[in-house]
């Protein structure tokens, strides 16, 4: 089911890194390598395949895009939020960082 803007915006509080565009969650990671980059994309595909739910990714050198959003509901679930608490586990061992604007 589709969440509510108020309870998005809630839920946000506590994944500081994200934010809600155009009916998605979204978040840039910064890696030290290419190779890096890579092997987080594998392992969080990996992820993504074992519970049937897969992120959009935008692939730029040693960053990464990584955008939640739950097409069948036309827009954020719960669901999108348990993917958004894996990915930040996932980019805390990958050593990922906020790309500095």
């Amino acid at each position: 089911m589709k969440l509510p803007k108020s309870e998005i915006k809630t839920r946000l509080a506590g994944a500081p890194q994200w934010s809600a565009k155009a009916g998605a969650l979204v978040r840039m990671l910064e890696f030290k390598s290419f190779p890096d980059v890579v092997a987080f994309v594998t392992r969080l595909g990996f992820d993504a395949e074992a519970n049937d739910h897969h992120p959009d990714l935008a692939i730029s050198y040693r960053k990464v895009t990584v955008t939640w959003s739950t097409h069948s509901e036309g827009g954020i679930t719960a669901k999108d939020f348990d993917a958004v608490k894996a990915t930040d586990v996932l980019a805390t061992v990958f050593r990922a960082k906020n790309p500095k604007p």
